[in-house]
């Protein structure tokens, strides 16, 4: 029987995050003891589907290194570049001189401490399962509008069949990696990783995910953070 590819973390770390208005980067602000970054890792670690982690720091942090963060699992720390996109790369390329390249890449936002092991495992199970991977996602609810030029209404958008990408999301490595450098060369624009992936013509699956999976951007987002926290704690307490 085959040996199923292993499962490693990739968690861009090298932003800035000025929308936070705070001299430090946003995942370095802290709620409940710990950092955002510290909460982050704990919860990808802790998941028994993986392996270990690539974490992908800005050059010039001064930041981690006096966390002193103490990992359950591999832990690979490498710099970062000047867009998401290079970051990534970085990441996957030290996860490829690490373990090879029969491993699955899950990449999430290190500003994303709040994803559920249930829908870790599930997107995972995806992305075993499909070979152009997976990613959480959550369908759109509210009705949109196009902006025109003056600010206006243009129309409306209609819904149906749309979902706003959370992360993590999943793949086998080489695609991504293929998918990356593609998009690096031609110097495109991609919001998240399946962009690239779709690029080089995949259509990874999409699972419904949980909406506490909070992408923490603004001052407003840390207090909501840590009442999910606090909120997933007493469940798990409860279980």
């Amino acid at each position: 029987m085959a040996t199923e590819p292993p499962v490693w973390a990739v968690v861009p770390a090298a932003g800035i995050g000025s929308r936070m208005q705070r001299e430090i980067p946003k995942q370095y602000l802290e709620f409940q003891g710990k950092t955002i970054l510290e909460h982050c890792l704990d919860r990808l670690l802790m998941h028994p589907d993986i392996a270990g982690a690539v974490l992908v720091l800005r050059a010039d942090d001064p930041y981690w290194e006096a966390l002193d963060y103490k990992p359950s699992k591999p832990l690979f720390t490498t710099e970062g570049g000047e867009q998401r996109q290079h970051s990534v790369y970085s990441g996957l390329t030290t996860l490829q001189y690490r373990c090879g390249n029969d491993v699955l890449a899950l990449v999430h936002d290190a500003v994303r401490p709040l994803v559920s092991p249930r829908d870790l495992g599930r997107v995972i199970a995806a992305a075993r399962a499909h070979t152009a991977g997976a990613i959480l996602a959550t369908p759109v609810a509210d009705t949109l509008k196009r902006q025109n030029e003056r600010g206006e209404i243009e129309g409306t958008v209609v819904r149906e069949g749309l979902w706003r990408a959370l992360t993590p999301q999943v793949f086998h490595l080489q695609p991504l990696l293929n998918g990356l450098r593609r998009v690096i060369d031609r110097n495109l624009a991609v919001t998240d990783d399946a962009a690239a992936v779709e690029g080089m013509g995949f259509t990874p699956a999409l699972v419904s995910g949980d909406e506490s999976n909070l992408k923490i951007t603004r001052p407003e987002d840390l207090r909501l953070a840590e009442l999910i926290w606090l909120d997933q704690s007493d469940q798990q307490d409860d279980e």
